[in-house]
């Protein structure tokens, strides 16, 4: 079995199926495997535990502490408290936005409702959603549902791009408004067509607001490049950043649009109690007047040092090395044939995580089965799937995988 897997992925490799669907180059392949043992040598991960939950969150490599704990001495010792301007300039950077676009947010969810709560949306305006959302994106949406009777038009994801594509369109009618979708979903990991998507929101004039939760750090982004409006994630997932740092990314032309609605330090472009009234004279003409207020200068250092690990790697080597870990471990599954894979086969529809469901086991069972053999795994009610999820990143190996299928051969 073992053998077959790794027979798969160098043919993968060899024929350019993954780096066709990563788009990298064949010089940016990095093979040795060596290498990756030594960046595993980077994380202070327990060695008698297979971490393999990184969608939820994302272990912190030596580099990323380090800076947290140097900026974090510096600014108690000093009184400085400092600024986040060069984490910004980083994060920027890190996909290919201007700063004046990026918001500095603590999680995925703040910027998921800035977004939703400042676009400009009446009582039966329609908003696609997913049938496979993270609470995240879902409550926003459904709250502002509640309180201001807009209609969400939940789809169900297709088993390839394309059927996915199909299910937005039909769900469009004049009454559309936003696309509210995720990158990659938490459910299954499936990776939804973002190209295709923001060419159908041209098409009907609807704003893309994007729950990135899972795509920083995975795929290579260029967020400008994927023309969306919205994008919304966490440095703490697939970063590999610390807990409390993230960003949303608003495209500059839509910056009017969106409505700051929680302001403070910062928001502003000035204002005077002394005035009669008092007035607030503008919004600060960037970004950041969506995140208002001091910010912690430890964590965002830490959240560029993160983006800076990634970099000295290589996006596209990282992203690479994903969906090569992610092939081995869905080829591992089918060949033991004795689950049902709810992620799809389709190799671009995939990137990072493989859910599964046992026809005849309770997925708890398999979760009490594999926490006991020393896994560390994510259980998947939502969606009503009753799934098992895998999540692999760079810290992971082919050798850890077979160590889990092993264990899987006796459910």
């Amino acid at each position: 079995m073992e053998f077959s897997r790794r027979d798969f992925v160098k043919g993968a490799m060899a024929s350019g199926l993954l780096a066709k669907v990563s788009q990298t180059t064949a010089n940016e392949v990095w093979k040795p495997t060596d290498d990756w043992e030594k960046v595993r040598k980077q994380f202070p991960l327990q060695s008698e535990r297979i971490y393999l939950n990184n969608g939820t969150f994302g272990p912190s490599p030596t580099p990323v502490l380090e800076a947290i704990k140097a900026s974090l001495t510096e600014t108690n010792t000093s009184g400085e408290y400092g600024h986040t301007t060069e984490a910004r300039k980083e994060l920027a950077a890190f996909v290919g936005a201007k700063e004046e676009e990026i918001s500095l947010t603590h999680n995925t969810t703040e910027g998921i409702n800035i977004v939703c709560w400042g676009l400009p949306l009446k009582a039966g305006d329609e908003v696609v959603i997913s049938l496979h959302e993270h609470v995240g994106n879902a409550l926003p949406w459904l709250n502002r549902a509640k309180l201001h009777g807009i209609i969400l038009k939940p789809i169900m994801p297709g088993k390839t791009a394309d059927e996915t594509l199909s299910n937005i369109e039909a769900a469009i009618t004049p009454k559309t408004r936003v696309l509210a979708l995720p990158h990659i979903t938490c459910t299954t990991g499936q990776v939804f067509p973002l190209e295709g998507i923001v060419a159908l929101a041209k098409k009907h004039n609807l704003f893309t607001a994007i729950d990135g939760a899972h795509g920083l750090g995975t795929i290579n982004l260029d967020l400008p490049k994927l023309g969306v409006d919205f994008y919304s994630s966490s440095c703490h997932k697939w970063m590999l950043g610390p807990n409390g740092t993230g960003f949303l990314y608003i495209k500059e032309e839509l910056l009017d649009t969106l409505q700051a609605y929680h302001v403070g330090a910062y928001s502003d472009s000035g204002w005077d109690m002394f005035a009669s009234p008092p007035e607030l004279s503008g919004y600060n003409p960037t970004a950041h007047r969506f995140d208002y207020a001091s910010q912690s200068t430890p964590l965002y250092t830490g959240a560029a040092a993160a983006a800076q690990f990634h970099t000295e790697i290589g996006k596209a080597k990282i992203e690479n090395r994903i969906r090569e870990l992610n092939s081995y471990l869905f080829e591992g599954l089918k060949e033991l044939g004795k689950f049902e894979i709810l992620t799809p086969e389709e190799p671009k529809s995939r990137i990072c995580m493989v859910s599964f469901k046992s026809r005849d086991k309770d997925y708890r069972e398999i979760g009490r089965m594999l926490s006991k053999n020393k896994f560390r795994v994510r259980l998947v009610p939502e969606s009503k799937l009753d799934a098992v999820r895998i999540s692999t990143h760079i810290y992971n190996s082919f050798e850890e995988i077979d160590r889990l299928l092993k264990v899987l051969e006796n459910v």
